[in-house]
């Protein structure tokens, strides 16, 4: 889940007034420029006459191609996640724990490329990058395609196929770098919350519509091929989408000087750590939810539906996608802090649920509490990813000794958020590995669920002890 602006500051044009705190003069909208290649000079999204004027539609129509193919990503990200429970039926013979990696590798290679893919829209432009980073998609589809329709495919080839599925996970921190460039402070939460939820929904996507695909009209072998090709055709469109709509911003800078100051905060990596619990708690049983419902529940592992197969894994990535935005309202109105305890109060005792449930055999409330984990996963995304900025404008007001404290803590805040994000997304690996390492040791899950819930609650202890009660290292605020 995640939202992640960039890691840089608000953009800043050569027209916006030294002064930062005096109000923008209106500026003609005719001061924007272009240049080949779809650049723009002269970006002043803070200015109201030129927001007014052209600013508005130009980001509103970078945000729908930005969204579209964050989605795209997403979906290729988490194609292994439902393609694994379907390989056993395709002929192949992998062993759980070999099943696990493959499931988890993704969303280790999509955390670590989120790192570089943030720097990319300032070094190449917003448009070009999404050009090339949509079109990297056609690389582990059309692979995905070819290994899975011979079933003597070494393992580590298919390990390698899904690690490349990775590119997709990195797509995040980019779309969402290169759209808090485009938007005005006042209306970034709404944008990047857009483009969020819109990449999350990907998941969802991909594990509902695969195996309708894949088993339509069967006869008696899966056309398991269709789960890479289906996509390209929509790779497609996003690629020429950006190319034809979207657009660079000359004014898009990295700041590595923000970032170098967050990785020196202590609470970056507080947070982060919180922000593993709640967004890669989300992606980690997003991902694993096909397979556990696989193994503990094979009789309903896909309902028929006509000339198809359903699989209801879809609904926990749905579920967590949806409630995301409400973590961040409930934050507004009662402290990001507070909002958070109560999401791993719920995690935590979900888990906990779980490991009294899974003896009764019931399917049904199985899959209503994962139901209730995937929405505290979702709220706790948008609770944490709320408690950022605010913890980063404490921590300036403390440094109150610095010439800019409020622009310097903003600052840092954005580059926080982006590095937040890509450390959180190493949920998605380690999830999985602690429900592999469960099954391999034990023969079954319930010692997974035992240390999620003891890790659920030490994430609220220190939630509840270092941000919901005021401090004096935070300005004493409620966080």
């Amino acid at each position: 889940m995640t939202i992640t602006p960039a890691t840089s500051s608000p953009p800043q044009s050569d027209t916006q007034p030294a002064d930062r705190g005096a109000p923008a003069p209106e500026v003609p909208a005719s001061l924007l420029t272009r240049r080949p290649g779809r650049w723009i000079d002269g970006w002043d999204a803070e200015n109201p006459a030129f927001w007014a004027a052209q600013g508005r539609s130009i980001a509103r129509r970078n945000l729908v191609w930005s969204i579209f193919a964050e989605f795209l990503g997403f979906i290729v990200w988490q194609l292994w996640s439902i393609v694994v429970v379907m390989l056993p039926a395709a002929g192949f013979s992998f062993s759980s724990s070999e099943a696990f990696w493959l499931i988890s590798l993704p969303s280790l290679v999509g955390a670590t490329l989120r790192f570089p893919y943030t720097f990319m829209v300032a070094r190449f432009g917003g448009r070009n990058w999404t050009i090339v980073s949509a079109a990297l998609l056609l690389v582990p589809t059309t692979l995905l395609g070819i290994v899975v329709t011979n079933p003597s495919t070494p393992f580590g080839v298919m390990l390698l196929v899904a690690a490349l599925a990775g590119v997709g996970g990195g797509n995040f921190a980019s779309s969402m770098a290169n759209i808090t460039y485009f938007f005005p402070q006042r209306e970034k939460g709404w944008a990047l919350g857009l483009n969020a939820a819109g990449g999350n929904i990907g998941t969802s996507v991909a594990q509902l519509l695969v195996p309708i695909a894949v088993t339509f009209g069967a006869a008696a072998t899966l056309n398991l091929a269709l789960a890479g090709w289906m996509w390209i055709p929509l790779i497609l469109l996003a690629a020429w989408g950006a190319w034809r709509y979207m657009d660079n911003l000359s004014s898009a800078k990295a700041d590595f000087a923000a970032s170098a100051a967050a990785l020196r905060e202590p609470h970056l990596w507080l947070l982060s750590v919180l922000y593993i619990g709640t967004f890669g708690s989300f992606i980690g049983f997003a991902s694993v939810f096909p397979k556990l419902i696989a193994d503990q529940f094979p009789e309903f592992s896909t309902f028929q539906v006509g000339q198809a197969s359903l699989s209801l894994a879809f609904i926990g990535a749905l579920v967590g996608s949806l409630a995301r935005p409400y973590g961040g309202r409930l934050s507004d109105r009662f402290g990001g802090a507070r909002v958070t305890v109560a999401a791993f109060a719920v995690m935590a005792l979900g888990a906990l649920a779980l490991i009294g449930l899974l003896p009764l055999g019931s399917f049904w409330l199985f899959l209503a509490c994962f139901v209730v984990i995937f929405a505290a996963t979702g709220i706790g995304n948008g609770s944490t990813y709320r408690m950022i900025p605010m913890v980063f404008s404490a921590r300036g007001r403390v440094r109150g000794a610095d010439t800019a404290p409020a622009v310097a803590s903003q600052r840092q805040a954005a580059a926080a958020l982006g590095l937040i994000s890509a450390i959180g997304a190493y949920g998605g690996f380690l999830v999985p590995q602690l429900l592999n390492a469960s099954q391999s040791a034990t023969g079954g899950y319930t010692a997974a669920f035992w240390a999620f819930a003891a890790a659920y609650a030490v994430l609220l202890a220190i939630t509840l002890f270092v941000y919901a009660i005021p401090r004096k290292a935070l300005a004493r605020e409620r966080i």
